[in-house]
């Protein structure tokens, strides 16, 4: 009896496993092309930077900065008083997105030096001085000034951030 109920039940596995399976001569669709998500443009967030010596300010559809693990953004160039630097700024939707960001662009500098009195990091990105940091669900950055001028810069500029 108990040899003919193992049986039954073996069949029965096998079996379920056979019609679960996929013949190996048929496609396979990857699962990240399932799961994608088609990526919202970047909102124009012009009102959130400094209007003094702003010459423009750029959509960018995605990697900001160049930088591949960032999203689209805006990006805008100044030039004051013979200065000239950028500065970028990308909304997502929560705050530990924007902190994982910050964190992933840390990685990508070198000598970042952590500043404490904003929680950001300011080092080099290649040739240039860059200061970035995490302002709620925005990461936000000064690009091509000196530390002490892109303190100044970055507090006004985070200001304007809700």
């Amino acid at each position: 009896m108990h040899r003919f109920f193992f049986a039954v039940i073996a069949a029965a596995i096998v079996g379920y496993f056979s019609a679960c399976s996929i013949p190996s001569d048929s496609p396979r669709e990857p699962k990240a092309e399932a799961t994608r998500v088609p990526t919202e443009k970047p909102r124009d967030e012009t009102r959130r930077f400094p209007s003094q010596g702003r010459v423009s300010v750029e959509i960018v559809d995605n990697h900001v900065m160049g930088k591949d693990f960032l999203p689209g953004g805006n990006v805008a160039q100044y030039d004051d008083n013979g200065k000239q630097w950028r500065q970028f700024l990308v909304a997502v939707d929560l705050p530990t997105s924007a902190a994982l960001l910050l964190n992933e662009y840390r990685g990508e500098m070198e000598g970042p030096k952590y500043l404490a009195h904003m929680g950001g990091y300011f080092g080099k990105d290649g040739s240039e001085d860059v200061l970035v940091m995490q302002k709620g669900r925005w990461l936000m950055g000064i690009a091509g000034l000196p530390q002490q001028e892109a303190d100044m810069v970055a507090r006004g500029f985070a200001a304007r951030l809700d």
